[in-house]
């Protein structure tokens, strides 16, 4: 298993990862999209697992100067519970320290238990905010 940048020709292959991982992800957080928007903007942040040539892991970090964000942290359920959560994570912050970032945020649903005690696991704690949004495209 290797931890790598993602490269264009992963695109089929991380969307399909995702929609096994995200089955209830919303309808406008279409995968191909959302690769294709990662790609033009900081893709060093954007970090696959790989094993026999097969995606079996990813992780999207962004910066924007103030504070970091990870997104699509997503391991194959064939793959969980060996370690490559942890060790994504840890590119992730490595890759996000280099760049000069202070402090690093992420959201996951609060009903996801399972989810929020990994994040715990690795030092991360639930700051209490209100998370707003707004769709600036459809």
């Amino acid at each position: 298993m290797r931890i790598r940048p993602a490269t264009r020709e992963d695109r089929t292959a991380v969307a399909d990862l995702w929609r096994l991982v995200f089955p209830d992800a919303p309808a406008h957080n279409c995968p191909e999209d959302d690769f294709d928007r990662k790609m033009l903007v900081h893709p060093e942040l954007f970090l696959l697992a790989e094993d026999e040539g097969e995606i079996i892991g990813s992780v999207m970090g962004g910066y924007d100067g103030h504070r970091g964000w990870i997104y699509y942290m997503a391991v194959h359920p064939q793959q969980r519970r060996k370690g490559l959560g942890r060790s994504l994570m840890e590119a992730a912050e490595s890759s996000l320290v280099k760049a000069g970032c202070p402090k690093v945020n992420l959201q996951v649903r609060a009903e996801n238990h399972e989810v929020v005690s990994f994040y715990r696991s690795l030092g991360y704690s639930i700051e209490e905010r209100a998370s707003l949004g707004k769709r600036l495209q459809s």
